[in-house]
C-alpha cells in the first residue's frame, strides 16, 4: 500500500501568507522610505554647498570693488593687525591704493584705520607705496581716519598721508616697537626636564624661551629694537614734519593719546570721521570702497592643496635626510 512521504512540505495556509504578505510590504515600504530620506539628504547637500558658493564668489567677498560713475571719495579700510597673513597686508591694501589712484572719477583717498600696529615690514611697505603715489598723482590727496585705534603700525601709516583724523575719543600714537615672549628655564629644572639642544653658531639659540638670556645676547637684541624704533621716528617726523610738537618727552615713548590729545600734540590735523572728510575735506560727499578682499574660493582650494601637499611631503620626507 502507498504511503505518503511524511517529510515533504506542507502547504502554507492563509494566516501565514498573510503574514509572509505583511513582512514584504514592511521591507518594500522600509526601502522606500530610506530611498526618500536619501534623496531628501542629497537635495539639502547640494543646496548648501550651492548657497555656500554664492556667499564665496558674490561680490565683495571675492575682491572685486563696486565702482560708481561720478566723482566719489575713495576709501581704503586698515583693519585689525597689519601682517602678511591678514587682510590688513601690503599686498592687498597696495592693490586697493593703486585701483583708487588710477580712477579718475575718486577725487581723494580716505585710509580707514582701526588697527593696533603689527609687522613694521607690512607697514613700511605701506607707507612707503602711499609716499610713491602721491608724488605719482600729485592731485590727489590722501587723508587718513582713525577710528577706534590707530597705533605703532597703524598710526606708522597714518603718517604718510597728507593729513589725519580721528575722534575725541580714538587712540592715537603708541610710537614704540616691542618683542616679547616667556622664559621656562625655572620650570623646566623643577620638572626635570633636561634641554638638549645642538647648534652651530654661538648665539642661534638666544631667543629659546627653555634657555636662560645671555646679558651680551639681550644687548643686541635691545639694539634691533631701538634701531627699528628710530626708523619708526624718522618715518613720522617725515610724514608730520613741523605739525609735530616734539617738545613732549612722552612723544616717542610708545605711549597712547585720545583724539583730543593727539590734536594738542600736532599727531592729527583735526577731528572727524570718514563721511565728514569726504563731505566737508574732499568735498566728494559719496564714499567707494576700493578695499580688497582675500578671494574665498581661492583660499579654500590653497588650503586643501597645502593639506594635500603637507601629506605628501611627509611621505617624502620621513624616508630622507633632513637638515633643521
Amino acid at each position: 500500500m502507498y504511503e505518503s512521504d511524511q517529510s515533504s512540505p506542507r502547504p502554507a495556509t492563509e494566516k501565514e501568507w498573510r503574514l509572509i504578505e505583511k513582512l514584504i510590504m514592511t521591507s518594500v515600504g522600509e526601502q522606500k522610505k530610506a530611498r526618500r530620506w536619501g534623496i531628501f539628504f542629497k537635495i539639502l547637500t547640494f543646496v548648501y554647498l550651492f548657497a555656500l558658493l554664492v556667499i564665496i564668489l558674490r561680490p565683495g567677498l571675492g575682491g572685486g570693488v563696486a565702482l560708481k560713475s561720478g566723482p566719489h571719495t575713495a576709501l581704503i579700510d586698515i583693519q585689525g593687525v597689519i601682517a602678511a597673513s591678514e587682510e590688513a597686508s601690503a599686498d592687498l591694501v597696495i592693490t586697493g591704493l593703486r585701483d583708487a589712484f588710477e580712477k579718475p572719477e575718486a577725487k581723494a583717498i580716505i585710509l580707514r584705520i582701526n588697527s593696533p600696529g603689527g609687522s613694521p615690514v607690512q607697514a613700511g611697505y605701506i607707507y612707503d607705496e602711499i609716499v610713491r603715489l602721491r608724488l605719482e598723482y600729485p592731485e590727489k590727496k590722501v587723508y587718513a581716519v582713525i577710528a577706534d585705534i590707530g597705533a605703532s603700525g597703524g598710526y606708522y601709516i597714518a603718517a604718510a598721508a597728507d593729513e589725519i583724523y580721528a575722534d575725541k575719543a580714538s587712540l592715537v600714537g603708541s610710537i614704540g616697537v616691542t618683542a616679547s615672549g616667556f622664559g621656562f628655564v625655572d620650570t623646566m629644572e623643577k620638572l626635570g626636564v633636561e634641554r638638549r639642544i645642538f647648534t652651530a653658531g654661538d648665539h642661534k639659540t638666544f631667543l629659546d624661551p627653555f634657555l636662560p638670556v645671555k646679558e651680551d645676547e639681550k644687548q643686541f637684541w635691545q639694539e634691533v629694537l631701538d634701531t627699528t624704533h628710530k626708523q619708526f621716528i624718522e618715518q613720522v617726523e617725515k610724514g608730520r614734519g613741523d605739525r609735530l610738537k616734539k617738545g613732549d618727552p612722552l612723544l616717542y615713548s610708545g605711549v597712547v593719546w585720545n583724539g583730543e590729545q593727539a590734536l594738542d600734540l600736532g599727531l592729527i590735523d583735526g577731528l572727524g570721521s570718514s563721511s565728514y572728510v569726504a563731505r566737508e575735506v574732499v568735498g566728494a560727499e559719496d564714499i567707494v570702497n576700493y578695499t580688497p578682499h582675500p578671494n574665498r574660493l581661492d583660499e579654500l582650494f590653497s588650503k586643501l592643496g597645502t593639506s594635500v601637499g603637507k601629506g605628501i611631503a611627509h611621505m617624502v620626507m620621513s624616508n630622507s635626510v633632513q637638515l633643521q
